[in-house]
């Protein structure tokens, strides 16, 4: 089952500075990690992933460098910067705020939402 896309655009940059706190990617390698973690739950398109990258970037959360790997043509490598960390600790305060807010509205039962 596919998460609705209005609650994915509103979390994307967080996810993005999540994954990338951990390795430098390209956009498309940053697609598939977020589909093959989740399961498939959550898919970000390239139509979505590269404006909030160049958006993260424009803010200075995220840098950029050309890559050439060996018989592959030159993808775009996004680094996190500490700027980037500092937002993404933020963000995932807010996040865990959010969570809690949210159970208490919306009280899980077996991990299923109840009618």
């Amino acid at each position: 089952m596919l998460i609705d896309k209005e609650l994915i655009k509103g979390s994307s940059k967080t996810v993005i500075l999540q994954l990338l706190s951990k390795k430098g990617m390209h956009g498309y390698e940053l697609s598939s990690q977020i589909k093959s973690l989740t399961q498939g739950a959550i898919e970000i398109s390239e139509g979505t992933i590269y404006p909030t990258l160049h958006s993260l970037e424009a803010d200075g959360y995220i840098e950029s460098q050309w890559a050439e790997s060996e018989g592959k043509r030159k993808r775009k490598v996004y680094k996190i910067t500490s700027s980037g960390r500092k937002l993404l600790k933020e963000r995932k305060a807010s996040w865990n705020d959010f969570l809690k807010a949210m159970q208490s509205l919306l009280p899980v039962k077996s991990n299923i939402l109840e009618a």
